[in-house]
């Protein structure tokens, strides 16, 4: 059943998916995030600001579509949150680099873009919680099988409501504020009262997790174990003039180091098909302190790229963009008002990081054992 899991959304038409992707669209495609068959850059455009209800909308209820602003999701201090502009490079970064280099750099023909088709919504007291049917996309024991908040008018990533209609990967990511809780889900599709989802997991933003998260070979809605707000920039972050944590980063699926991750990442999938020297899920990358910032177009992508140099950025999925930007639809501030477009920061290239804070590889087994 494991091996099942690792193989089977393989089968899934990239054709597709490429037609939802725009840019996004290669050998990986937008596939499953706990299989890294794909993921992670949607429509690369920017966000156009406003609610999107849309066919899927929600049940009854006064909780809203929006994001939190400010300078973090979580409160409690987390592997994302960790200052690393200090600490030495890892004995592997030049190999490693120096292997990305080689297998092409990042994806989209070595670009590095940012994707901006993400949302996260706002649930208060009043959402309703909605049950779900698991698909077959839901992992057992990594998944969580619980109700789930579902705030009217909002939206799930490449979509204007809840329904998945483009075959992309859907997630709905929802801060529920009452319980301090982060509700992550892949593939989610709400059709009336129809509610189905694949893998969901749910996140305590007030709790500093272990070195290995939520278990030792466990997914999440992210291939790599990862929750997928916390690493997501906003446009009111990039307002307010500073990006306080990691940020999420994704590579085409020949060049992530094959069955392999590191702490703090907690899983691996079968297409990676990097070697030994490749980047292994859970890798973070830093950006070089001697930069130089001001040859960048604009403040806002330079306030990215300081987060790049103090908090780096986490290898978290497989696709073809390679930053990903939380979508503006439900911020206060909008990526056209602040400034940043999808290739501001292309010039960055792989020789440009280096790795930093990286434990010992872990084989990934396909079990997950989860943390009590």
């Amino acid at each position: 059943m494991l091996e099942a899991r690792g193989l089977g959304i393989l089968a899934r038409p990239a054709v597709v998916v490429c037609a939802l992707a725009l840019f996004a669209c290669g050998s990986d495609g937008e596939g499953n995030k706990n299989d890294g068959a794909g993921g992670g850059g949607g429509n690369a455009t920017m966000g156009t600001g406003g609610a999107g209800g849309g066919t899927g909308g929600s049940g009854n209820g006064s909780g809203t579509g929006g994001a939190p602003s400010g300078s973090g999701l979580f409160e409690a201090p987390n592997a994302w949150t960790k200052d690393v502009s200090g600490l030495t490079k890892n004995a592997e970064s030049d190999a490693i680099i120096g292997e990305l280099e080689q297998s092409g750099g990042w994806g989209n023909g070595n670009t590095f873009q940012i994707d901006f088709s993400i949302e996260v919504l706002r649930a208060d007291a009043s959402t309703p919680m909605r049950d779900f049917t698991p698909t077959g996309e839901f992992y057992s024991p990594d998944c969580e099988h619980v109700p789930f908040p579902v705030p009217p008018g909002g939206a799930i990533e490449g979509e204007q409501g809840y329904e998945c209609t483009g075959d992309g990967d859907c997630h709905l990511l929802v801060v529920h504020e009452p319980t301090k809780t982060l509700y992550e889900m892949w593939r989610a599709n709400i059709v009336g009262g129809t509610f189905n989802g694949g893998c969901a997991v749910t996140w305590k933003l007030d709790k500093t997790y272990p070195d290995n998260l939520r278990g030792e070979g466990c997914t999440s809605a992210d291939a790599g174990g990862f929750p997928i707000s916390a690493m997501l920039f906003s446009a009111d972050e990039v307002a307010a003039g500073a990006i306080e944590h990691a940020v999420r980063f994704i590579l085409p699926n020949p060049r992530i180091r094959k069955g392999v991750y590191v702490h703090p990442g907690t899983h691996s999938t079968s297409p990676t098909d990097g070697g030994p020297n490749a980047p292994p899920y859970g890798v973070r990358f830093r950006l070089r302190a001697d930069y130089p910032l001001e040859s960048l177009p604009n403040e806002a992508s330079r306030v990215v790229a300081r987060a790049l140099q103090k908090y780096g950025m986490f290898l978290a999925d497989a696709g073809q963009i390679a930053l990903t930007a939380q979508s503006d639809r439900f911020t206060t501030h909008k990526w056209s008002e602040v400034g940043l477009a999808p290739q501001d920061l292309a010039e960055l290239q792989v020789n440009d990081f280096e790795v930093v804070d990286m434990g010992d590889p872990i084989v990934w087994s396909g079990d997950c054992m989860p943390n009590p």
